[in-house]
């Protein structure tokens, strides 16, 4: 939800609330107001009557409504000193209405002649629930009204209010620090969006130079450690072919040169893995995942016939994604070549491609592995010294980088599949 839509929802819950708390204290306040108004012309017809009757006598003979708004009769005196005079409402037939309806009834007591007569003088008054109900549709007239008023406000004036806000954050979806994209801030006189600009644009700066600063050490890190491992590596072949050494000598020697070799793919895995998660492979393009797979079958042949194993593809879809075509050949590689290696010797790898997905299953006599560390940094599958441990890290680093899901499934044999989505397909 949009904030311009989040603060009118909440705008338009608290303006409810005030409006209904306004409509009842109205409704009170012009009810008083009413009931006073009647009142005081009530008084001044029970002034015109007591005027009229001391004119004519015959006015006190009056008993019943039937022809008028008051009646007059006889009262004792003992009567009369007691009573006070009041305003109340009553209900009186109407012959317009044909139904009983409210009036306001006015009890008093005048004295005239040595005599003492009771006065009762009416007039009509609003109906409380027609009162009522004029209010309620008012008030929905009036809350639609101010809601819609709301809504054009926030859609014309106020949007063109936050329109820099909204441009700023098109730009940030679409900011690639590799690319040293650059963020055009617009002018604005709002002091909140000139500092969140200026906010935003010391952060990205401070990000950019992170970037290159961590980018320049790591090869700068990786071209130092290899050159020194290359020339150590080459000067222990040498030492091999030039020297005679006695098989003891040669045993030290050849662990030497392992551990060299073995950490000089080690340095190229960690290089791989810092130069993915830094989104180093920008270049992208369409490509079809089948082909990278069969290739790569053809590439691993020799190793397939080492171990007399077979690779099996299943395929029921061709499927095209858009990504580093580079990251494509590892991410399989290492998948791949990871089944090869832990697979037992003389069965058979079974690749199924179809349904956006890729599932490369492998029969090994190795139990379930643990899906809690599997895709962890320097994890082994095996004991293998000359595993580093990141193979299927890097998998899972390329997978993580175009959101793709990688998963390990065990049915009798160890599958890791990869689900491509319709967004990246």
């Amino acid at each position: 939800m949009k904030l311009l839509n989040y603060t009118t929802k909440y705008f338009a819950g608290i303006l409810f609330l005030l409006l209904t708390l306004w409509a009842v204290l109205f409704y009170f306040a012009m009810l008083d107001e009413i009931y006073d108004s009647m009142d005081d012309g009530l008084e001044n017809q029970k002034i015109l009557v007591i005027q009229r009757a001391a004119e004519n006598p015959v006015v006190l003979a009056k008993n019943e409504f039937g022809d008028g708004y008051y009646t007059i009769k006889k009262v004792r005196a003992r009567a009369a000193k007691n009573f006070k005079e009041s305003y109340r409402d009553t209900l009186m037939y109407m012959q317009n209405e044909e139904d009983f309806e409210p009036v306001r009834l006015l009890e008093t007591v005048f004295y005239q002649n040595g005599e003492y007569f009771k006065l009762k003088v009416i007039t009509s008054m609003v109906e409380e629930d027609d009162l009522v109900e004029d209010l309620l549709f008012s008030l929905l007239w009036l809350y639609f009204g101010l809601i819609v008023t709301i809504l054009i406000l926030n859609n014309i004036v106020l949007k063109k209010i936050w329109n820099p806000f909204y441009k700023l954050i098109d730009q940030l979806k679409n900011f690639n620090i590799e690319r040293s994209d650059k963020i055009a801030f617009e002018k604005t006189p709002i002091e909140e969006f000139h500092l969140l600009n200026k906010s935003i644009e010391r952060l990205l700066q401070k990000s950019v130079d992170s970037y290159v600063g961590q980018k320049q050490f790591i090869e700068n890190a990786s071209h130092e450690l290899q050159t020194p491992l290359a020339i150590s590596i080459n000067k222990l072949e040498l030492l091999f072919e030039k020297t005679e050494l006695e098989e003891e000598e040669i045993t030290i020697l050849a662990s030497v040169l392992n551990n060299l070799e073995r950490l000089t793919r080690f340095n190229k895995s960690l290089l791989l893995l810092s130069r993915i998660e830094n989104q180093q492979f920008a270049v992208e393009e369409k490509i079809l995942i089948n082909e990278v797979i069969f290739h790569l079958k053809d590439e691993f042949k020799d190793l397939l016939q080492h171990k007399g194993m077979e690779i099996q593809v299943n395929v029921s879809q061709a499927i095209y994604i858009k990504m580093n075509r580079d990251l494509a050949v590892i991410l399989f590689t290492n998948l791949l070549k990871n089944a090869i290696v832990h697979s037992d010797p003389n069965t058979n790898i079974e690749i199924e491609i179809g349904g956006n997905r890729v599932n490369i299953s492998n029969l090994s006599s190795k139990k379930k592995l643990d899906k809690k560390h599997l895709f962890s940094r320097f994890y082994k599958l095996s004991d293998n010294k000359n595993s580093s441990g990141l193979g299927v890290a890097i998998a899972k680093a390329i997978a993580d980088e175009y959101d793709f899901s990688i998963s390990y499934n065990f049915d009798d044999r160890h599958q890791f599949i990869v689900e491509f989505y319709d967004d990246k397909s």
